[in-house]
């Protein structure tokens, strides 16, 4: 029990923290006068995770253990899985309370589909839902999508506790060392204060766009996270607006490249430094390039004639989806084969380190890249030497091969988590991109489970296994999988 102790007490500060979340949708519901069915499910929420909260500090009260990279990966895993927990908790009382037949499989699902800001739902009616259910699943996909970590290493020096352990078992990319500020805890409130600008800006941007308040709030919290969840069953498509999709494009953008490019330029006073970050002029590169080939291929194929139509609706959907938003204004799996294919392959890669997307990140694909060329290169050249470089400075070994491991390891997880998919008669293509979409905290599948649609028809084991998928993409798989290593629970 004594191993655990120390993760056990940081645990208990988050949950606290977690439920103070809760009272935002709890006030909504009172203030709204919405049904008592939501009113008490939040009401119940709230006290049932704060008692769980002040239970795990009063377990772990005699650990003085300082926090070890083992501890901040337990920690990491610990918080992701256990939030979904009592974030499911209102969502359940509630439709069990109003009398809709919704599992706890299915609550998790939404809850971890929030808090990873993949997106993806197993709701249908979302527009007759009370205000207070809604806002609650967005807002969980904005307290994610900069993570609660990190939001927690910002305040735990507040509490005389270290967090450098935990920000790196967070923090997304192969280069997770490497500092903004001479402490962890700084560049945290940095990084934070950051998403909170973006997160105001994108807000005053939707409500002068035409959104009213609740919407402005709501797709706020989804956009600039990078989730995708609505409160609309049409998504984005809700509304109609080509200056609304415009200032969504912008902010998906936006959240694509690295806040900490974004720091460091703010800091340094030069704009400069972000479009001079080869991570971010490859993001931005291939998400423009790839639209306007879609955008072209809807005009050649006859799917619409005008091709200002075409811009607009290839700008969109083909952003969204690769910048793992999520978001769609219409049925894109009704396009040409190729289209949508291209954009779920997109999305693995099409975020950048630093940034609130999933997947692969662009700089891992850089590296990669390099890495090939660099390998050509020798076979003609077999005494040439010419170490793979990142923005002038080499990479160091160990940096190449953790990438090439995850690598393995993402291609890996892919092709099991299909087999079980298969294993359940769910069709290859059905199955291989509701997996791609899960893993890269996208959303939406394809056919049936795509955008027009919802993950409402998988079983409880289908759904499960995307949860996991969930769970392993938005903690880049090793901090998942190096616990069921026999190593990591030595002594």
């Amino acid at each position: 029990m004594s191993f655990f102790l120390p993760a056990f007490a940081i645990l208990g500060w988050v949950v606290l923290f977690f439920a103070g979340t809760m009272v935002v949708p709890l006030a909504v519901a009172w203030l709204g006068q919405e049904p008592a069915a939501s009113r008490h499910a939040y009401g119940g929420a709230v006290s049932f995770t704060v008692l769980s909260g002040l239970a795990l500090l009063w377990v772990s009260r005699r650990s003085s253990r300082e926090l070890q990279p083992r501890d901040g990966v337990m920690l990491a895993v610990l918080v992701w899985t256990v939030l979904p927990l009592f974030a499911s908790i209102p969502l359940l009382a509630y439709f069990h309370q109003a009398g809709h037949d919704v599992s706890f499989t299915d609550a998790y699902f939404e809850a971890m589909s929030g808090l990873s800001t993949t997106g993806a739902t197993v709701l249908t009616g979302l527009d007759q839902l009370p205000l207070s259910v809604n806002l609650w699943r967005c807002l969980l996909q904005w307290l994610g999508g900069m993570g609660i970590l990190v939001l927690a290493v910002a305040i735990l020096p507040l509490l005389g506790m270290g967090g450098s352990q935990l920000f790196r078992a967070e923090a997304s990319g192969p280069m997770k060392d490497a500092k903004l500020t001479p402490r962890i805890a700084e560049t945290a409130k940095g990084l934070w204060s950051l998403y909170l600008g973006l997160s105001v800006a994108c807000l005053l941007a939707y409500r002068a766009g035409g959104m009213s308040w609740p919407d402005a709030w709501m797709h706020m919290f989804t956009t600039v996270s990078l989730g995708g969840l609505s409160s609309h069953d049409a998504s984005f498509g809700y509304f109609q607006s080509p200056l609304l999709e415009g200032i969504c494009v912008l902010f998906m953008l936006f959240g694509s490249c690295s806040f900490a490019v974004y720091f460091m330029a703010i800091r340094n006073r030069s704009i400069g430094l972000v479009f001079n970050d080869l991570e971010v002029r490859c993001t931005l590169g291939l998400i423009v390039g790839a639209s306007l080939f879609v955008a072209a291929l809807l005009w050649v194929k006859g799917t619409t004639a005008d091709p200002l139509q075409a811009l607009r609706l290839a700008f969109f959907n083909v952003v969204s989806i690769a910048s793992t938003t999520g978001y769609s204004t219409v049925d894109y799996t009704l396009w040409p084969t190729l289209a949508p294919i291209l954009m779920l392959l997109l999305s693995g890669v099409c975020s950048s380190a630093g940034s609130a997307g999933a997947g692969i990140k662009m700089v891992r694909l850089i590296i990669l890249v390099k890495l090939a060329r660099f390998e050509m290169q020798r076979l003609l050249h077999p005494r040439l030497v010419s170490p793979v470089a990142l923005s002038g400075r080499p990479v160091s070994s160990q940096t190449i091969f953790a990438i090439l491991a995850f690598m393995l390891l993402y291609g890996a997880t892919i092709i099991f988590m299909t087999l079980l998919m298969l294993a359940t008669d769910l069709p290859f293509d059905t199955a291989f991109s509701v997996v791609v979409a899960s893993l890269n905290n996208m959303g939406p599948g394809l056919h049936e489970l795509g955008p027009a649609g919802s993950l409402q028809p998988l079983s409880h084991f289908q759904t499960w296994v995307c949860t996991l998928a969930m769970l392993m993409g938005r903690l880049e798989l090793l901090s998942v999988l190096v616990l069921l290593t026999p190593g990591y629970w030595r002594r």
